[in-house]
């Protein structure tokens, strides 16, 4: 069996538009459930997401549901999505970094760190908390 981890991330009723968001920075076309489908929730949350799912053609996923209205959503999170390359990967990531901070709020620009990697953090349009790291060539 091969385990693997992936962020699922949280709404209140913005899963469909920020998927649709993240496929435009990332490629892929993201799918959706909705609590309708399933029969369960009230008929106000029918078209609520119970699930989406983002994969890319590079190879990252990401996950995510509207939260009911019953159910607390925390305005401030403690995680981080990040993303973390080489060199060979500098374009892409200084690319989704760009386009991710759309909208959103950059806390550190994308530069050179001093543990010689280029790093930059923000958060997106919806709140989401995003590092990208970029190594730097090997010495």
């Amino acid at each position: 069996m091969t385990v693997q981890l992936t962020p699922y991330l949280a709404f209140r009723d913005q899963t469909r538009e920020a998927f649709d968001f993240y496929a435009s920075v990332f490629g892929g076309s993201p799918t959706f459930s909705t609590f309708g489908e399933f029969g369960v929730g009230t008929p106000d949350e029918a078209e609520k997401v119970m699930h989406g799912q983002l994969q890319t053609p590079s190879g990252l996923l990401l996950m995510g549901a509207d939260r009911p209205d019953s159910y607390p959503l925390e305005e401030a999170s403690s995680i981080s999505l990040s993303l973390f390359g080489g060199p060979d990967d500098a374009d892409a990531l200084t690319g989704w970094f760009e386009a991710l901070a759309v909208g959103g709020t950059v806390h550190e620009a994308l530069a050179q760190a001093p543990w010689g990697d280029s790093f930059g953090m923000l958060d997106d349009r919806y709140g989401q908390h995003w590092m990208v790291n970029i190594g730097g060539a090997a010495a």
